[in-house]
């Protein structure tokens, strides 16, 4: 691991963002992604860009590749500072998150991105177990982001409960692993970046996941068939996620001033995976000729009643899993946190640069970036 940070700094000449200030701090980030994935083209890039504007251009950015951190690597990556901000999904280590992957266990009921994204900043900003979690793993939290509503993007057709029995897909968490095992599907578990190899060589059938995977993942050359059935959406993520060591070198007025970026970037970063990246996805894998599916309305009824359901399984999961005693509770708060910002996103019409304005008013704005962290 020294070895491997010692040969990128070396390497390492270029800052995104671009400043001539000889003194300005520049950081390592790791959106954990592939280019074409929103997190890299849009959350990171962006952020990137944001930093010297927010810091009069005390902070810049330098862009670490997915061949260099991916996610399965980011907690390390970050404790070792081969990174110094990046991007950790909390579901890919509950037993390190376990608070932090309570509001997971939820993704199946959420509708609305810029909402769900909102929704979890300000419940992690203001949970204290959450942030003892972070703290414990010398990590600080700078708020959260959401992808589209999940679809099958798959190798046979789905119309119908029928259909999914006897199928593997890929499963991204816990709570797509109870509905493929609730409607006779086997889940698998693996990384994302695995997906593709998986379905062209027929190990698995299909996956559960954001149509913007047919791009940011070239599924596109593998799905045959894309069901769209209400089947929750990814919010369990912690977009920027500084090293502690990293944090603790700035003053308040750069903690703040990165906050800012990244507030904007998770806006962004919502609006490109939960709102105009679909739509290219959709385009493109209608000209590849992948067929496209209406789910059965009775097999609609029945994943909404699922999903109703699981939201007490989900607090029982929690419990037994990780030992958090008052998980129901934190999920009606979170779920109340849910329906504010649910709200606020109708009234703003989802519109990025609004949502980050309100987001940071609620939340941010809040914030005293001398103790917070520490």
């Amino acid at each position: 691991m020294k070895k491997l940070l010692a040969a990128f700094l070396a390497a390492s000449a270029i800052a995104l963002g671009g400043t001539s200030m000889a003194d300005a701090r520049e950081l390592r980030i790791a959106p954990a992604a592939p280019p074409p994935h929103p997190a890299n083209g849009v959350m990171y890039t962006n952020f990137a860009k944001y930093l010297p504007e927010e810091s009069d251009g005390r902070l810049t950015a330098t862009m670490l590749g997915p061949e260099v951190v991916n996610l399965g690597q980011m907690k390390d990556a970050l404790q070792s500072q081969i990174a110094e901000v990046g991007n950790l999904l909390p579901l890919y280590f509950p037993a390190d998150l376990p608070m932090m992957s309570v509001t997971g266990q939820l993704s199946l009921t959420g509708t609305n991105s810029q909402a769900m994204g909102a929704a979890l900043t300000e419940f992690v900003v203001n949970c204290t177990p959450c942030q003892e979690e972070m703290k414990s793993l010398n990590f600080v939290f700078l708020g959260s982001g959401a992808s589209d509503v999940y679809e099958f993007l798959t190798t046979k057709p789905i119309h119908n409960a029928d259909d999914l029995k006897g199928l593997r897909l890929r499963s991204g968490g816990a709570p797509w692993a109870r509905f493929a095992e609730h409607f006779g599907a086997t889940p698998v578990q693996m990384s994302v970046f695995d997906q593709f190899e998986a379905m062209n060589s027929g190990t698995i059938d299909g996956t559960m996941a954001s149509i913007a995977d047919m791009l940011s993942f070239r599924l596109v050359e593998v799905a045959k068939y894309v069901t769209y059935a209400p089947l929750g959406l990814y919010f369990s993520t912690s977009n920027f996620t500084v090293s502690k060591a990293t944090w603790d070198e700035l003053s308040t007025e750069d903690r703040a001033a990165m906050v800012r970026a990244a507030n904007r970037a998770n806006a962004d970063f919502t609006n490109r995976w939960g709102s105009t990246m679909p739509g290219e996805a959709e385009a493109a894998s209608r000209e590849a000729g992948v067929e496209f599916i209406e789910a059965d309305p009775e097999f609609v009824e029945e994943i909404e009643q699922f999903i109703q359901d699981d939201i007490e399984t989900a607090g029982t999961y929690s419990q037994e899993q990780f030992g958090i005693e008052d998980a129901p509770d934190q999920i009606q708060q979170f779920l109340a946190l849910v329906e504010k910002w649910t709200a606020i996103a109708e009234e703003e019409n989802n519109d990025p640069v609004a949502m980050s304005k309100r987001v940071y008013d609620e939340v941010w704005s809040k914030v005293d970036y001398a103790t917070y962290g520490q």
